[in-house]
C-alpha cells in the first residue's frame, strides 16, 4: 500500500511539475531603468538608429524571429551585427530583465 501511494504521488509529482509552464524570468520595471542607460541610445521609443528596418516594435520582433524572452536574452549578451554584445557590461539578471522590459513593450506598442 505505501508503494502504490509512493508511485501514485511521485506521478503527481511529476505531471504537475511537466505541465506547470516555465516562469518568464525577468522583471520588466527593472528592466526599464537599465534599457534607459544602456539601449535608449540606439532604441529610443522602440526604434532603431542604426537599421530603421530591425526596430523593437512587436511586428518587427515577430519578423525578425526576435519576439522571444530567449532570443532577446541571446542578442542582448552576445550582440550580433552593428549591436553591441553586453555580457561584459551588464549581469545576466539585468539582460533578463531588459529582455522582459522590450517584450512587454513591444506588446503595448511602446507607448508607455
Amino acid at each position: 500500500m505505501k508503494r502504490l501511494f509512493s508511485l501514485i504521488l511521485l506521478v503527481f509529482v511529476f505531471v504537475a511539475l511537466t505541465l506547470t509552464p516555465p516562469a518568464l524570468a525577468g522583471d520588466a520595471a527593472a528592466g526599464k531603468s537599465i534599457f534607459s542607460a544602456n539601449c535608449a541610445a540606439c532604441h529610443a521609443g522602440g526604434k532603431n538608429v542604426v537599421n530603421a528596418a530591425k526596430t523593437l516594435q512587436k511586428d518587427a520582433l515577430e519578423k525578425y524571429g526576435m519576439n522571444s524572452f530567449e532570443q532577446i536574452v541571446a542578442q542582448v549578451t552576445n550582440g550580433k551585427a552593428a549591436m553591441p554584445a553586453f555580457k561584459g557590461r551588464l549581469k545576466p539578471e539585468q539582460i533578463e530583465n531588459v529582455a522582459a522590459y522590450v517584450l512587454e513593450q513591444a506588446e503595448n506598442g511602446w507607448k508607455k
